[in-house]
């Protein structure tokens, strides 16, 4: 059966926190977007893995009075350097779960370490994936699936180490969040590069875009992030998960990045762009 390009609608999110640090605000703003999803990386100024359980139930009675769902918990598990032992990580990841428990999110976002500008990537290699495996394990018996962020600066910063991540922790509760600009700011041709080998394991798209020239975070489609030949192919490829906005246009810093709800619209609407020349809907 052939689907009807007006068929084809993916759930839009965003990151809450690039709005404002008031999670009614958050809302109202990814609503007045279109948006029925929101990822949650902090409420009130404090990241989502040290939220007190009061603040996660008023947090989702918040959510469920406007009938606003998360797509997933944008975490900062993995975002440590991997000298560090197993076990932080771990028990940050199991604030995290607990978090998409009480939130009735399916996904978490992670990191695959730093480990410092004098250390080779193959050195830590071992450390990485020791670090990973237990991470997925942790998912696997919650329930939920990891998420694994292209950051520059960390051992998955490349398209060819992430797959190596994929393949070798080759765990169900672990997929890839793709963002193209990350790729960008490391030197790799996103499109060209790195969506025939992730493309297994891509289950979530994170809306962001970048320039070779400069490394500067632009909106949707005025980057070399190849957003419009990435939106395209996972259509083509039957593509049907989230696409999260995480624009960060005016500032960005070590846990994430800010827009405010001006430039937040301002990367909406140029997303928008792109998913209509596309044939893509988002909802």
């Amino acid at each position: 059966m052939v689907t009807n390009q007006q068929d084809i609608i993916w759930p839009l999110s965003g990151f809450g926190d690039e709005v404002d640090d008031d999670p009614a605000v958050q809302i109202a703003v990814l609503q007045a977007l279109g948006a029925n999803h929101i990822e949650v990386r902090s409420a009130w100024g404090t990241n989502i893995v040290d939220l007190a359980e009061e603040q996660l139930t008023t947090l989702a009675e918040l959510l469920a009075g406007k009938r606003m769902k998360v797509s997933a918990i944008a975490s900062p598990v993995g975002k440590v350097d991997v000298s560090l032992p197993v076990e932080h990580e771990v028990e940050r990841l199991r604030r995290a779960v607990r978090a998409a428990q009480v939130l009735g999110a399916k996904y978490i976002r992670i990191f695959s370490f730093y480990y410092g500008d004098e250390v080779a990537a193959d050195a830590v290699r071992d450390a990485v994936l020791e670090r990973m495996r237990a991470l997925a394990g942790v998912a696997e018996e919650a329930g939920v699936v990891l998420l694994h962020e292209n950051e520059k600066g960390i051992y998955g910063d490349v398209p060819d180490r992430v797959l190596d991540i994929m393949e070798s922790v080759n765990s169900p509760a672990l997929r890839v969040a793709w963002d193209a600009a990350n790729f960008v700011q490391v030197g790799v041709k996103p499109f060209d590069e790195g969506y025939a080998k992730l493309r297994p394991y891509l289950e979530y798209l994170q809306v962001k875009d970048a320039r070779f020239a400069d490394g500067q975070v632009v909106p949707a489609g005025e980057g070399d992030g190849d957003l419009l030949r990435t939106v395209k192919a996972l259509k083509d490829d039957g593509y049907a998960g989230f696409a999260s906005l995480e624009p960060h246009l005016a500032d960005t810093h070590e846990l994430g990045g800010f827009s405010g709800p001006a430039a937040f619209g301002v990367a909406a609407r140029a997303f928008a762009a792109v998913t209509a020349e596309a044939g893509v809907r988002t909802l």
